[in-house]
């Protein structure tokens, strides 16, 4: 399964409302280390299809979510378990730490 686009409009149904896990990558067009770990992201989102949804938010275009949230540096992938944060990861890391984050 592709990473979903998250937005204002659809952060509270897709991350918040899913039954399943959420991993929400908070990333900006601008950053390099975003950029890198997107590749990760999509990884990780095809082995666990069906386990954990993915999604991604871009800090510039929705400020409100990531202020919220207290997303202050980028990338930070945010875990939601039943609309709840239950784990987070802070800059560029890898594919293991992710899949750990889940399970």
């Amino acid at each position: 399964m592709a990473v979903i686009e998250l937005t204002s409009e659809n952060f509270q149904e897709l991350a918040l409302q899913s039954e399943l896990p959420v991993v929400v990558d908070f990333w900006a067009t601008w950053c390099g280390p975003c950029r890198m770990l997107a590749p990760t992201v999509e990884e990780v989102s095809d082995e666990l299809e069906g386990q954990a949804v993915f999604g991604k938010l871009n800090v510039d275009d929705e400020r409100e979510i990531a202020t919220v949230y207290g997303v202050q540096t980028i990338p930070t992938l945010i875990l939601f378990k039943n609309g709840e944060e239950t784990g987070r990861l802070v800059g560029l890391r890898p594919k293991e730490d992710i899949i750990s984050l889940i399970k």
